[in-house]
């Protein structure tokens, strides 16, 4: 098996509730008021309002192939153990260990601002294939890029898997099922840009990115299985980082 940086689940950002004491009312919600036992009235609640508007981007894709097996079966090939995977493109992926890989995905312009997500992810293998998952995602890029880590979360999950009842055919379907999310609040640059738009932006961004990828890392992915089911076990990157 091989791994490239074509890699989706569901995650959100929490939001805090903070309690406080307040100087001058005025800059808190209304509380509620209940009497305490000598008939004055006392804080029942004081919440902090939280103002920040919060934009989701979701996006999923399906790519599949048609693939001719050759000496050794494809259900061998997608039952390697992740230590056993090339990485595909040594430009895009590092190995971490044995089942988690680095991967730096292609820059691409949001709005004004340039970004290039860095993901970690792990392999998880499965009987007639395996399931890739992130662990964590990094952006690097603009300056108001790099600052909005600690205020987004992202989540990925891409499902890699061959047709298990075709095992006896000389042709077998190979597929990649992916989804991405990522919860953010909106910074103040974009502050008065509608949320919905931002959502529309940022989900056309992420198929666009599945979209070029996915279809590559297919190829690949063929590709590599083509080299290991004719003998060559140096399991050597193939890509050259380029799209």
């Amino acid at each position: 098996m091989a791994l490239n940086c074509s890699t989706s689940s569901r995650a959100t950002i929490s939001l805090s509730f903070l309690q406080f004491q307040p100087r001058n009312p005025k800059n808190y919600l209304p509380m509620k008021l209940s009497s305490s036992p000598h008939g004055s009235p006392r804080p029942f609640l004081r919440a902090l309002a939280n103002s920040t508007p919060k934009a989701q981007f979701i996006a999923r894709r399906k790519e599949s192939v048609l693939v001719r097996q050759l000496g050794r079966p494809l259900i061998e090939y997608m039952s390697l153990p992740a230590s056993q995977y090339s990485v595909l493109d040594a430009e895009r992926i590092e190995r971490v260990d044995d089942n988690t890989f680095r991967c730096y995905v292609y820059r691409f312009k949001f709005f004004a601002f340039e970004v290039c997500p860095v993901l970690l992810v792990r392999v998880e293998e499965q009987p007639n294939g395996c399931c890739i998952k992130l662990l964590s995602c990094k952006l690097e890029g603009s300056p108001m890029v790099v600052a909005q880590n600690e205020k987004f979360s992202a989540s990925m999950v891409n499902y890699i898997s061959c047709g298990s009842s075709q095992s006896n055919s000389s042709v077998q379907q190979l597929t990649s099922d992916a989804v991405i999310e990522v919860n953010i609040e909106v910074p103040f640059a974009f502050s008065a840009i509608p949320v919905q738009a931002m959502e529309s932006s940022g989900t056309r961004i992420l198929e666009q990115i599945l979209g070029l990828m996915l279809p590559r890392f297919m190829a690949q992915l063929v590709k590599d299985y083509q080299a290991w089911a004719t003998g060559d076990t140096s399991r050597q990157p193939l890509g050259t980082g380029k799209i």
